[in-house]
């Protein structure tokens, strides 16, 4: 069995949990080009792309200005423990044993528009970058594109 879940838009990057034993992202080369192509637009230009708030759209910004390898524990935090949206609430991971934990590592993926497929203990920066947003590419017109069959 293989769980896949969607990214929460609410984010708790306080890096207080520490997970033994991060991961890391193998598509972080495919992030950092989505980061690159990102970091050249400006508030208005993100408002615009990704449909949201003036205010959103400048804390995207400024996560995509900021957002640089290497992650470690204190710039990054793991991506179950990031997402705070109702699914992620149900799955109460702060009571996850360390078992449990390994568990889900091999038996949950989360989708993610920056990162590709998140695994529960890679360690992710705080964004925002929903899958269907339309940011042409070499691909294509869209996320979707750019991931293509390098996700499944």
């Amino acid at each position: 069995m293989h769980i896949l879940l969607s990214p929460a838009k609410t984010l708790d990057m306080d890096c207080t949990k520490i997970v033994p034993s991060n991961s890391m992202n193998p598509f972080l080369d495919q992030a950092q080009k989505l980061i690159n192509e990102l970091q050249r637009f400006t508030i208005s230009e993100i408002q615009s792309l990704m449909k949201v708030s003036s205010k959103i759209a400048e804390l995207n910004v400024n996560r995509f200005n900021e957002w640089k390898l290497p992650f470690t524990q204190s710039n990054a935090k793991a991506a179950l423990y990031a997402f705070k949206g109702d699914v992620y609430t149900g799955i109460n991971a702060s009571t996850f044993s360390d078992d449990d934990l390994n568990f889900a590592q091999d038996h949950l993926s989360i989708l993610s528009g920056l990162y590709g497929i998140l695994r529960p203990k890679d360690l992710m920066k705080a964004y925002r970058l929903e899958m269907g947003t339309k940011l042409n590419n070499e691909y294509g017109k869209g996320l979707y594109q750019f991931w293509g069959n390098k996700i499944t």
